[in-house]
């Protein structure tokens, strides 16, 4: 190799170290008195990663080649017991997906829709047993309590922190999420929705990071949604005298990117995304919206 070459070779390495932060939509909540919604499942390299998991490495990126990027959309709330709503979609940055957390049980004792979807952080139970969380992704939901009068159901996982279990008169609390610094500055994400009540009672608040909290409880209320681009769980919904109130539905999911702040990102077709400014040596690319859309670094 030439001097130049060298040279060349030792200021742009042929490889990119990437950081990474993937987090999945979160789950739909339950309706009338429904469970909350599970988080979207987490996976990052920095700060901490979701699911008490073991911190991940970072990716070895090529320069000018694509890397499939999806965010995944939150899951719709239940509208009827007879379904529940659906789990988040999942989030996708080249080798690595994180879950959609899974969707808060409906009512009906027996109902086989009761029982929490797992997800990357689970759904919480409805008189019936909450879903699992994805290993090094979140969180398991909290069971709904089973009996009779005024009664509280699960909130669902989040990334960091399991949700609640209901009791006779408390919706159970979504989980929080994980905190991370990958911006730069600590942001939470990945919280889960909280747990609606029958006849009273109160609601389950939404977990740290975007999770939405269950409707105001004493009333006929929808949940609330998980927060965009966080990957938060549907709230459920709290039911007095009347049915027909929906879950809430979950919050988006999230991709952000930190690497060398001698390169510079490319955002293919259909990726929405914003790169920063250069701050301590990094570069940090957000992306918001994506279908198997594709980015590439210069």
């Amino acid at each position: 190799m030439s001097l130049i070459g060298i040279i060349a070779s030792q200021n742009y390495p042929r490889t990119i170290t990437g950081d990474y932060l993937v987090v999945a939509g979160g789950g739909g909540g339950g309706c009338n008195y429904g469970a909350g919604g599970g988080a979207g499942g987490l996976r990052c390299t920095v700060t901490a990663t979701g699911g008490g998991g073991t911190l991940e490495g970072a990716l070895a990126l090529v320069p000018n080649t694509n890397y499939t990027v999806t965010i995944g959309g939150g899951g719709t709330g239940a509208a009827a017991d007879s379904v529940k709503g659906s789990n988040g979609g999942n989030s996708i940055f080249s080798t690595i997906t994180s879950d959609g957390g899974g969707a808060g049980g409906v009512p009906g004792q027996g109902n086989a829709n009761a029982v929490g979807s797992g997800g990357g952080s689970g759904g919480g139970g409805n008189r019936a047993a909450a879903g699992s969380g994805t290993a090094n992704q979140g969180r398991a939901g909290g069971s709904g309590f089973d009996g009779e009068a005024n009664y509280g159901t699960g909130g669902g996982g989040g990334a960091n922190v399991a949700g609640t279990n209901g009791t006779s008169t408390t919706g159970g609390a979504g989980g929080d999420g994980v905190a991370t610094a990958i911006t730069g500055s600590s942001v939470t994400y990945a919280g889960g929705g909280g747990g609606g009540t029958f006849q009273g009672g109160t609601a389950g608040a939404g977990g740290a990071g975007g999770g939405g909290a269950a409707g105001t409880a004493g009333g006929n209320n929808a949940g609330n949604p998980g927060s965009t681009n966080t990957g938060g769980g549907g709230g459920g919904a709290s039911y007095q005298s009347s049915a027909g109130m929906a879950g809430g539905t979950g919050g988006s999911g999230v991709v952000i990117l930190r690497y060398p702040d001698t390169r510079t990102i490319s955002f293919g077709a259909g990726v929405t995304g914003t790169e920063s400014a250069a701050s301590g040596g990094y570069k940090r690319a957000t992306i918001t919206a994506a279908t198997a859309g594709n980015v590439s670094w210069s």
